[in-house]
């Protein structure tokens, strides 16, 4: 059977949990690929919501196993809670979930010296993380200096990479940041405990997954931020320290790309974006303020407000073509009832000329071209069918779906899993 691919066609947050929680009824294994616990994706089951950070989504299904990839970093203290929060509602989390052998740990430097330099920045400086400690381990893990989760297995081999990394570390939390080394005794004592909880669901999940796809199983793979947050291809430094796209999708889980079907792109009819970095369809000042309040648009991991902006082709397009997406996604259409008139940017234009494609740089300079479409005014919350959408939402969906040159393949008019229309 095919690996389907679930991936954000903006800077994230655009509703990925929904479709996820909407796919995983006909899916076997669902696999998080990348990123940590600085993800929130939020799914609504029935009036009630559910908040993920590490543990995949579809968790909430019975006949799912969910897998941690070898590209996530895994923060242990913050997956235990998780799950303890999860089992609370009634999820059979530790018994479903399989931790990648080769997934990175978060330990507890990262955190402390990403938040130090996120808080010791200038203004210019700024990037915006969640001071999660998610940039700092992909880092170490660059520089080859970080640990695993195989490397919990053997306790006398975690103690002595544990005071090796320290070594390196500790003097820099000391001697660079004037912060309190980390004790290795205690750092050994947590990351034991969690591998005596854990321990048996650290396999090689490289394996295991093309061992499942090759026997028929269906596979969805699961990324956290967008496109355009990507290390490689995103709005460059404002980025995640990942790669959230297709190439990051079978690179963080060591699945074959002979065994991917379906790259569906999700994207919200309007954006939105969290953090620094350039924007060139914000809305700025009340108006921006007006379309936050319609959509709740506030992180659901930091609780941050998010910028918003109207519809941006010229992104989308980008996402499309560094994914090779054949199905978007479009939610929250609901949200923009309030409007008579939806802008949307149709290109850009940089020094007076027309851009082409999506830049990689200068994209703080450019001016949008805005295209206008008539609003409906009426409440499409809950609506299922196409043909019951008022005759100008039916006519946004449509000239969107011909600006961007690809289907859109379904629609949310709402969070619940209900809320959902599946196209033609």
């Amino acid at each position: 059977m095919p690996a389907n691919l679930v991936v954000g066609a903006q800077w994230g947050d655009e509703g990925k949990a929904k479709v996820i929680d909407y796919l995983s009824k006909d899916t076997d294994i669902i696999v998080r690929y990348q990123g940590g616990a600085n993800a929130g994706h939020t799914v609504v089951v029935g009036g009630k919501k559910y908040i993920f950070h590490l543990v995949p989504s579809g968790i909430i299904y019975d006949n799912t196993t969910c897998v941690i990839g070898n590209g996530v970093v895994l923060d242990p203290e913050y997956f235990l809670k998780e799950c303890a929060d999860l089992e609370k509602s009634g999820f059979n989390v530790k018994n479903k979930v399989l931790i990648s052998d080769s997934c990175h740990i978060l330990l507890p430097h990262h955190r402390l010296i990403d938040e130090v330099r996120e808080l010791g920045s200038s203004p210019e400086g700024k990037i915006g993380t969640t001071k999660k400690g998610i940039g700092m381990c992909y880092a170490d893990k660059m520089l080859r200096i970080g640990l695993r989760a195989g490397d919990l297995l053997d306790k006398d081999m975690l103690k002595r990479k544990l005071a090796r990394i320290l070594e390196v570390k500790n003097q820099e939390l000391v001697k660079y940041y004037d912060l309190e080394p980390v004790k290795l005794d205690d750092l050994f004592k947590s990351l034991s405990q969690f591998a005596d909880i854990m321990g048996n669901n650290i396999i090689n999940t490289i394996y295991f997954l093309n061992d499942a796809l090759q026997q028929g199983k269906r596979v969805l793979l699961e990324g956290a931020q967008g496109t355009g947050l990507d290390i490689d291809h995103g709005t460059y430094p404002y980025v995640t320290s990942s790669n959230p796209t297709s190439g990051g999708a079978l690179a963080g889980s060591g699945v074959s790309f002979r065994y991917l079907k379906d790259v569906i792109g999700i994207t919200k009819a309007y954006t939105t974006r969290v953090g620094e970095g350039p924007f060139p369809s914000e809305i700025l000042g009340e108006a921006g303020e007006v379309l936050r309040k319609l959509g709740g648009e506030y992180g659901s991991t930091t609780g941050r407000p998010r910028r918003c902006g109207w519809f941006d082709v010229q992104m989308i397009k980008h996402s499309i073509v560094v994914n090779g997406i054949n199905n978007i996604t479009l939610t929250k259409i609901d949200v923009l009832s309030h409007y008579d008139s939806i802008p949307v940017v149709v290109g850009y234009e940089l020094k007076g000329k027309r851009l082409t494609h999506f830049p990689s740089q200068g994209l703080e300079d450019v001016k949008p071209v805005f295209a206008e479409f008539k609003g409906w005014k009426d409440d499409i919350s809950g609506i299922s069918s196409f043909d019951k959408l008022p005759p100008n939402c039916r006519s946004y969906i449509n000239s969107l779906q011909e600006l961007i040159g690809t289907k859109i393949g379904i629609v949310s008019t709402g969070p619940d899993r209900e809320d959902t229309i599946i196209m033609n």
